[in-house]
């Protein structure tokens, strides 16, 4: 059953996330920057494994499928306007990113390994030593991956990257990135007084009971 003011107070800390972090999405997203001449080793990848690529303030995350693809989840408010795979399967710009995390649309995607990266250090796994947590085999992790593919809700507080990529590593759908800004902006904007909210239940987050809420298109 939904509960509108847990969903009201889930949706204003959003918009408050959103505020604080936009200049961080106004700038480094890949498609509107220039393109940096970076090399990776590619054979240095497993598949299987999780690629996190750490920026100033947000880090995101991917998991590698092999073959230099790398699936990781991306808003995109273009989805919602066309069915042109031409024109999604582009890097996603920094207008439609922002648009997206607006809109809540997103897709979990497969990008080459340097459009993943867009230049910036690759970390491999690093989640396994922060979170101290067991995972999955990698054929498992790769194929849960492969299973979520296309397009899926998005939120910056119940369902994002990191949700995606921690449900396929191990099991469980968590972003300790997003509980720690969620506590920064409440105790900023409200004060200390203001309890984080629980997940809705109407949420889409990935889980192991839920692992995507289709968009059905008319």
């Amino acid at each position: 059953m939904k509960n509108p003011m847990l969903e009201a107070v889930s949706l204003v800390l959003e918009k408050l996330l959103l505020i604080s972090n936009f200049k961080l999405f106004s700038s480094g997203a890949p498609g509107e920057d220039k393109a940096r001449n970076t090399f990776y080793e590619i054979n240095s990848f497993l598949r299987g494994d999780v690629l996190e690529v750490p920026r100033t303030h947000l880090t995101h995350y991917g998991i590698y499928l092999g073959d230099n693809r790398v699936a990781h989840m991306m808003p995109d408010i273009l989805l919602a306007l066309t069915d042109d795979k031409e024109l999604t399967q582009k890097v996603v710009s920094n207008k439609r990113l922002i648009l997206g995390v607006i809109g809540r649309v997103a897709s979990i995607r497969v990008d080459t390994v340097e459009d993943f990266a867009y230049g910036a250090d690759i970390l491999v796994n690093h989640l396994d030593r922060s979170l101290k947590k067991k995972a999955l085999l990698n054929e498992e992790v790769a194929r849960r991956a492969e299973k979520l593919l296309g397009m899926t809700p998005y939120s910056l507080l119940w369902n994002n990257c990191e949700h995606f990529v921690t449900y396929c590593r191990f099991g469980t759908a968590i972003s300790p990135q997003a509980d720690k800004d969620i506590s920064k902006c409440t105790v900023k904007e409200c004060g200390n007084a203001v309890p984080l909210p629980a997940m809705p239940e109407s949420c889409p987050v990935i889980a192991a009971d839920v692992i995507r809420v289709s968009i059905q298109r008319s």
